[in-house]
């Protein structure tokens, strides 16, 4: 069984590294500045974030990530920074994103605002060869480990909303960058995958079903050009402006149920738990995701009930 895990393990890394790239999370929809670096400062408050993803527990080598990001507009200005740094660990590399985000916001009508962004990032990545276990006489026995090897990208993001409603498009990592070379020297000329381009379209809107209940229906699609098509759909339910509980659903792969409390006007904590519906879940406990969120208003704020997105 101690084979069949790492052999699953060493199948998982093999997929991730070669199709997704990006880092998966379930409760995309409180982590948007990763992905669209429009959001920047779209809350109209100090937003700091940070979250932890243990994916696929109980299989050797399975995704751990880590996210922090804080992002705050300009002043009274039409201006978003926002600056994020992203820990993802799959099998025996380590990858660390830092990034940094700039917005404008002009009014689209009397209700919608429209965001455009812009997205610098440096990313490091390293990979422990020595990890493995090789067969006697394999040549790739000695690869040289790669340590912090650094590639800069850049990216774009447009982001449309009201106080009840959002949509967005995409595309954080423009610049299509070759990983895990077979050496870590210059000279190297084959590569195990090569990061595509991630394109993402977010969704959602907020309904008030009544003067105590709120209904959130929202939507990620991410698509990369050799992989098939990515959609999360989710259910989400405020309940007395404190209470969040909702349901979410990967398009074939897995389940969500997803809890969270908003503590006070400033902080926010939320829990998911994901569960396979593929054959995979025979082999692993489902995934863990917490997050914690802290809002920092400023004296020109008032602020009538917790934005639901």
């Amino acid at each position: 069984m101690k084979t069949r895990i790492i052999g699953l393990a060493v199948m998982l890394f093999t997929i991730v590294s070669s199709a997704q790239q990006d880092a998966q999370y379930t409760q995309y929809m409180y982590n948007t500045i990763v992905v669209n670096p429009a959001y920047a400062g779209s809350r109209q408050a100090m937003s700091i974030f940070a979250l932890h993803r243990n994916q696929w527990v109980g299989v050797d080598g399975a995704p751990v990530t880590n996210s922090f990001s804080i992002n705050t507009p300009l002043n009274e200005s039409k201006v978003g920074l926002g600056l994020s740094v992203v820990n993802d660990k799959i099998g025996i590399s380590t990858e660390n994103n830092i990034a940094a985000d700039f917005s404008y916001t002009i009014p689209a009508s009397e209700r919608y605002k429209i965001s455009f962004g812009i997205k610098a990032s440096a990313n490091l990545l390293s990979v422990d060869f020595s990890k493995l276990t090789y067969q006697p006489g394999d040549p790739n026995a000695y690869q040289d480990n790669i340590d912090n090897k650094f590639s800069p990208n850049i990216g774009v993001g447009f982001y449309l909303h009201s106080d009840n409603s959002y949509i967005g498009i995409s595309a954080p990592n423009l610049i299509e960058t070759e990983h895990f070379d077979k050496s870590a020297t210059s000279s190297a000329t084959s590569h195990v995958a090569t990061e595509k381009i991630n394109y993402y379209l977010i969704a959602g809107y907020v309904f008030d079903l009544s003067p105590s209940l709120k209904l959130k229906p929202s939507l990620e699609t991410k698509y990369v050009q050799g992989a098939p098509l990515q959609v999360d759909v989710s259910a989400n339910f405020m309940m007395n402006e404190k209470f969040v509980a909702g349901l979410a659903y990967r398009w074939s792969a897995a389940m969500s149920a997803m809890v969270g409390f908003q503590a006070s006007d400033s902080w926010f904590i939320g829990y998911s738990y994901d569960f396979d519906t593929t054959e995979f879940a025979k082999y692993n406990s489902g995934s863990h995701e917490i997050f914690l969120r802290y809002e920092l208003f400023n004296k020109y704020d008032k602020i009538i009930s917790p934005r639901f997105f």
